[in-house]
């Protein structure tokens, strides 16, 4: 569309149409339709002509007299062509005719490019478009091909046929090129194929010769396993800069994530060589392979992509003298029986002595370059150098030489593996699952954990994308080099360190002696400090297999240990040395009993966590600050929680495969989870709410035109207003259940359907669950719409103030002077008060809570918003690894949030106002802090500083009066609103 420009004549344009000329304005546009494929070919020449690199609309590769072509767009035609030239070779008669624009579709360059002699021709296409007759780019060359036929460009059609390849980047190989020109070759087509799967139940795959290569013998192909955070893709990434700017050879890196966050499993795929790589796919025989996670190789077959003769890195806690015993039986078979050259380093030991911690990348990158030869060593270190001054340099000097000192460290500490004549240990890799989890587990989950999701036919893959929640607790990742242990004897039992485990791996139990029999030895117990629970017995555990050793445990614990202050009630152990004894006492522990959820009082901290999570062992960051926000409302509400999840984080730690965090109890009961789109997430709970209302409304309905069929008492309770405490829902719970069992056998259709619906007279408590880029940015809209609405939903927003899950975007939450991505030079507005513009309301419950500032007002808050009978919002501060500091500090960060005035904690509660109180109550202290003393300990502020000091400064003093303004403002909501008078601010919660 042309510019709206005031230098041109003032019009008007998106006018709205009526029948009457419509159709006519619709055709007016033909002619600038018809013109676009030449424009697009003028500009592809004039790129041509800058960079000498020409593109055309259709580009045809292969034998001038062809007989079998593929029709292809996007990456797959570089792999299409790579395999016309392997075929080529062989003598094969074989092109491939690549699409450059799809729409408006080039017709006249389409049939004009393709050769004459062309007898069968394929027409891939990377999507699926169920019920049609054919893919989008199927029908347009079919389309094309017949008008030309019809219109005398051709003499006849060819044999055409159309497939699919590829869906959501699944590999494609030139074996699966081949496999399709192989096709193309058969007496009888197969039309509407797909390829790179195994279709068992509709019989549409083609298969594939696997090990049919094209990849060139002088081309070095490196695969390294790492684990997220630990640097492996950023080192990785800059070895194929200084490999490419340096050795003057072509590079090429693909880089593959598993379905975890932090903590994950990477592995990347580089190719580096003296001629041009089109190998748009993932390495299948390296010839360098480097496992930057000893335990990767007691887990996952490292070695299977490794060529015979090639050359091992491994990374690994043993002298090299002595690692042979240590490696798995597996991998000591596959080094013999490829004659594999095995180097390895002690990177943790290395980059730990540098000051580094865990962060590994610059000492395997030098490895790598020692080993591969790829460029002199000397050049290479001074080039890997650079590459950290240029990643680090921003966060100062001190951390360059700690990177410097760790490349220096390296070479020196590598060394090789001797590698005896025969086999000798008799370790074997662990399952991907527990022996006990279920068939589906077992069958389909467990070869997604091992990688092996490739291999899945069709016919195991639930066709409605329903998949079974609680399959976490059969994995056992075992990523902790350190766990949590308890000391019995000093722990006070507040229940603080179970509260804040983002990985819902340390659980508390109080129950009878009695039920200590059989107990492991090594179960630790004490006598509880219930009053309520005379006499029984109390035991803090921990998954320690789950575990992934963050220390907000020990940083939460109030307790030190007087004769040795640096112990507290819980510290961090080795965990090799205790995890077969903590394995069992896991195992016994989840045999315990649990205490009735009405006996306990869920306001109080302590009594809220011996309630069990139904969300556990997540792949969140280790330390992640949303986590235990989930993991709270599980417990609270988890048995009878509906919830939608917008796309972000909490979709991806709480969804994505292959395991589901979000779990069910001994009943059978657990929350069902759905996610949805960052825009319409808060209307799609709306919509769970309505739906779940209009249940309940046929089902008293039933309930009441069919009473004389039923026990008039239990009709009564179950039509009686519900009430909202634990005792009024376990009661409410017996009468649906007691309904239920009534109905089993009835053969009436109405109580049929009453009996479908009778889950719906239990109370529901819907929950719509996102992050800050949803809440404030792009599903603003929505949850506006739901806040309007008077519904009685629950809104969790988990405020990280930055797009955590697709890189550290700036959000409108985004603090003024922290740095993000879209703000390189400090953001420049200040944060956006969604609490404020919520209250505005008027009928809706709305808090800002933050677990390190205040743990039992976070507890209330949740109980409160809950139980209120309208929508309710909870803004909760979440610690984020994008915030740059180790977050074994984020519960202290979040309480200098709240002491420096960043993060006020208060409560909107409109069911106050009824009694004529206040509803607004601001429930911490006023600041009492400079902003810097918690803005300086995170990297998003301190790059700045470091930067660009001046405006930093200037920054900082902005965001200071910000924090002042806001605070001033609910200082006064808190005294006066709407008439409603405080002399005092109510007292924070102990």
């Amino acid at each position: 569309m042309r510019a709206a420009s005031r230098l041109h004549v003032p019009s008007s344009r998106a006018a709205p149409q009526n029948p009457d000329v419509f159709f006519q304005a619709r055709e007016a546009a033909n002619p600038w339709y018809l013109a676009t494929p030449a424009i697009v070919q003028q500009a592809m020449d004039r790129l041509a002509a800058r960079t000498g690199r020409a593109y055309h609309l259709v580009d045809y590769h292969g034998a001038p007299d062809a007989e079998r072509v593929l029709v292809i767009m996007g990456s797959g035609a570089e792999v299409t062509r790579e395999t016309v030239d392997a075929l080529l070779a062989r003598g094969e008669k074989v092109g491939v005719l690549q699409l450059r624009l799809f729409r408006p579709f080039p017709m006249e360059q389409l049939l004009a490019a393709l050769p004459a002699t062309v007898h069968s021709l394929a027409v891939l296409d990377r999507t699926k478009e169920p019920g049609c007759a054919g893919e989008p780019l199927y029908q347009d060359v079919v389309t094309a091909l017949a008008e030309g036929v019809s219109a005398g460009h051709r003499p006849a059609l060819p044999r055409m046929i159309g497939g699919r390849y590829g869906l959501a980047s699944k590999e494609f190989t030139p074996a699966m090129a081949r496999a399709i020109f192989d096709e193309l070759a058969r007496p009888a087509l197969r039309n509407h194929f797909t390829v790179g799967i195994t279709d068992d139940v509709t019989h549409t795959s083609l298969e594939h010769d696997a090990g049919w290569s094209t990849e060139h013998a002088e081309t070095v192909r490196a695969v390294f396993y790492g684990l997220g955070a630990d640097g492996t893709v950023g080192g990785n990434k800059n070895s194929i800069k200084i490999i490419g700017e340096d050795a003057g050879l072509h590079a090429q890196g693909y880089f593959v994530y598993d379905s975890k966050k932090s903590g994950s499993i990477t592995t990347s795929h580089l190719r580096f060589g003296p001629h041009p790589i089109r190998s748009s796919y993932l390495i299948s025989q390296a010839s360098f392979v480097a496992c930057h996670q000893f335990h990767f190789l007691g887990e996952m077959d490292v070695l299977a992509l490794a060529a015979p003769g090639a050359t091992v890195l491994l990374n690994a806690p043993y002298p090299a003298a002595e690692l042979w015993p240590h490696l798995p039986r597996p991998v000591q078979e596959t080094i013999l029986a490829r004659k594999l050259k095995v180097f390895s380093v002690d990177a943790i030991a290395v980059a730990t002595k540098a000051g580094l911690g865990k962060r590994i990348n610059t000492v395997m990158q030098t490895c790598f370059f020692a080993l591969t030869n790829l460029l002199p060593l000397p050049q290479a270190v001074a080039a890997i150098k650079k590459g950290i001054e240029k990643s680090y340099g921003k966060r100062g000097s001190i951390v360059l030489e700690k990177n410097y000192q760790a490349v220096d460290a390296a070479i020196s500490a590598l060394a090789e593996v001797p590698v005896p004549a025969t086999v000798s240990s008799t370790k074997e890799r662990r399952l991907p699952v527990l022996p006990e989890a279920p068939p589906f587990v077992q069958a389909v989950t467990a070869a997604l954990i091992a990688g092996q999701g490739d291999a899945l036919p069709v016919s195991m893959l639930p066709a409605d994308g329903t998949w079974p929640t609680a399959t976490t607790r059969f994995e056992k990742r075992n990523l902790a080099t350190e766990v949590p242990e308890w000391d019995s004897e000093l722990c006070i039992q507040c229940g603080k360190c179970v509260l804040v485990c983002p990985h819902a791996v340390l659980r508390a139990a109080v129950y009878e002696e009695a039920a200590l029999a059989g107990a492991p030895d090594g179960f630790k117990s004490a006598a509880a400090r219930w009053r309520q629970f005379p006499g029984q017995k109390y035991t803090l555990q921990v998954s320690a297999e789950d575990c992934t050793g963050c220390r907000l445990c020990v940083e939460a614990c109030p307790v030190k240990n007087k004769r040795e202050v640096r112990l507290k009630a819980i510290n961090m152990a080795p965990h090799a040395p205790i995890k077969d004894r903590e394995r069992a006492n896991w195992d016994f522990f989840r045999t315990l009993p649990e205490v009735p959820r009405e006996q306990l009082n869920q306001d109080l901290v302590k009594d809220t966590q011996l309630l069990e999570p139904l969300f556990e062992f997540s792949g969140a960051c280790a330390g992640c600050g949303e986590t235990p926000y989930l993991k709270l409302l599980s417990q609270l509400f988890g048995d009878r929680a509906i919830i939608a999840n917008a796309t972000g984080c909490s979709s991806i730690y709480g969804g994505n495969l292959p395991t589901t965090p979000w779990a069910t109890n001994r009943a059978g009961r657990g929350p069902a989870w759905a996610n949805s789109l960052f825009e319409d997430n808060a209307e799609f709970g709306l919509g769970m709410r309505l739906a779940l209302d209009q249940q309940r409304t046929r089902a008293e309905f039933l309930l009441r035109a069919h009473r004389g069929k039923l026990d008039a008492a239990l009709v009564d309770g179950l039509l009686a207003l519900e009430g909202r405490d634990p005792a009024a829902l376990a009661g409410r719970r017996h009468l649906v259940t007691t309904l239920q069992h009534a109905l089993a056998d009835a053969s009436d259709p109405e109580l049929h359907e009453l009996a479908a619906l009778a889950e719906s007279l239990a109370r529901q408590s819907v929950w719509i669950v996102g992050g800050d880029g949803w809440a404030y940015d792009i599903g603003f809209g929505g949850l506006d719409h739901v806040l309007a609405s008077g519904r009685d939903v629950n809104i969790l927003v988990l405020d990280t103030e930055v797009y955590s899950n697709t890189g550290g975007q700036m959000s409108k939450s985004t603090p003024r002077g922290a740095v993000a991505k879209f703000a390189a030079g400090g953001k420049q507005a200040p944060k956006k008060d969604l609490g404020l513009f919520a209250m505005s309301y008027g009928h809706a419950y709305v808090a800002q809570i933050a677990l390190g500032g205040d743990d039992s007002h976070a507890v209330k808050v949740f109980r409160e918003a809950e139980a209120f009978p309208g929508p309710s919002l909870i803004i909760a501060y979440s610690h984020c690894i994008a915030h740059g500091y180790d977050l074994v500090h984020g519960l202290e960060q979040q309480k200098l949030a709240v002491q420096t005035g960043h993060w006020p904690l208060f409560r909107y509660n409109p069911a106050v106002a009824e009694t004529g109180a206040n509803p607004f109550s601001l429930d911490c202290k006023a600041p009492s802090l400079p902003l810097k003393k918690y803005a300086y300990n995170e990297t998003r502020y301190t790059m700045l500083a470091h930067a660009h000091p001046e405006a930093a400064e200037e920054l900082l003093h902005e965001a200071e009066a910000d924090l002042k303004e806001r605070w001033h403002r609910y200082e006064y909501l808190a005294r006066s609103v709407h008439g409603w008078t405080a002399d005092a601010k109510e007292e924070p919660h102990a």
